[in-house]
């Protein structure tokens, strides 16, 4: 029997955030004394070269669970291939009020409204210094709430600064729900503007360590196909390495009814499984053959995540399928697309 499916009636019964933060300890003192993997299995070698780095396997965890890159060590040894931590922003927030996370057990999915709580990019450096691991690790950037939307590219070009030297990737995230505003920064100048500025500071950055760090832009779900085209052109007129589709949704329709349906915030799991989809097979129609999308959304199974692949997705993320599912999820979905995806 999976251990994780006897754990998760008592993590259930806790409040979502106070069972996060308990299994991120748990995970953490299983990491260190070898238990982790028994529970996760043997990691998957399936090398594979995106973005010009070398990835362990497809399989990664999308940024949310370690917004500080406090547990970077224990989370790798379930088995990703590559860990991306973050949002965070430059100076400590602590995000909105609670309680905002909610669980929707029926359609395997939560709602968050977390807002971007995080240490600040100083702490956060901090942690990822102290990390041992040395796989591909992504560093995902964000603006403070109360940076007013004008400002927005202050924080971003603040924190690519700062973690630059400390990433395998940087992901600018411009798709949260959960900051006043922040979504505004996909479409139209502003994402031209945006993109430019990271694209120019990138090249200052690159000259002064040596290494050219790609950039990946991580967007929403809720675009449509007009918005999903002007963002691949702006992709590759300013150079930016790969996109992360998707965040979470704000759509409703197919958890209408349920208990915290109706809670502000963004939707992930199940009921985002098809939007990212549909959204990757857009990316994918308007992007080169071999431009490097992460498909994040709604991966609960195996079968997912073959299916995120065959939409056009080169590379996985895995968030609330661990929620429901356990660290067993990393493997099984390594496994499968190893075989050929």
């Amino acid at each position: 029997m999976n251990p994780y499916a006897l754990a998760r009636p008592f993590l259930f019964a806790l409040d979502p955030e106070d069972a996060h933060e308990l299994t991120l300890g748990a995970i953490d003192r299983a990491a260190r004394i070898g238990a982790l993997q028994l529970v996760a299995g043997c990691p998957v070698d399936d090398p594979v070269e995106v973005m010009g780095l070398r990835f362990r396997n497809r399989v990664g965890l999308a940024a949310g669970l370690d917004k500080n890159g406090a547990h970077i060590d224990a989370l790798a040894a379930m088995g990703f291939g590559f860990i991306e931590v973050g949002t965070v922003t430059p100076k400590a927030q602590p995000g909105n009020p609670k309680p905002r996370m909610f669980r929707l057990p029926q359609r395997d999915a939560l709602i968050n409204r977390m807002g971007f709580n995080n240490a600040g990019v100083e702490a956060f450096v901090a942690n990822v210094r102290r990390a041992k691991w040395r796989g591909v690790l992504g560093l995902n950037i964000g603006k403070n709430a109360a940076t007013p939307i004008e400002r927005a590219l202050d924080d971003y070009l603040a924190c690519l600064e700062r973690v630059y030297e400390h990433a395998s990737y940087v992901t600018v995230n411009i798709s949260s729900p959960n900051t006043k505003n922040l979504r505004q920064l996909q479409g139209g100048d502003a994402l031209d503007e945006l993109l430019a500025a990271l694209q120019a500071r990138r090249g200052e950055l690159a000259a002064r360590h040596g290494r050219r760090v790609p950039l990946a832009l991580k967007i929403a779900p809720d675009l449509d196909d007009d918005q999903i085209a002007a963002i691949a052109a702006l992709l590759e007129r300013h150079g930016i390495d790969a996109v992360v589709a998707t965040n979470t949704t704000v759509s409703r329709d197919s958890v209408a009814g349920l208990p915290h349906a109706d809670e502000a915030g963004g939707l992930s799991g199940a009921p985002v499984f098809e939007p990212s989809n549909r959204v990757i097979r857009a990316l994918r129609a308007a992007l080169p053959r071999d431009y490097p999308i992460i498909g994040v959304g709604g991966i609960l199974s195996a079968d997912d995540a073959r299916a995120k692949i065959a939409a056009g997705a080169t590379l996985v993320q895995l968030y609330t399928g661990l929620v429901y599912r356990g660290p067993a999820l990393v493997g099984q979905c390594a496994r499968a697309l190893a075989r050929g995806g």
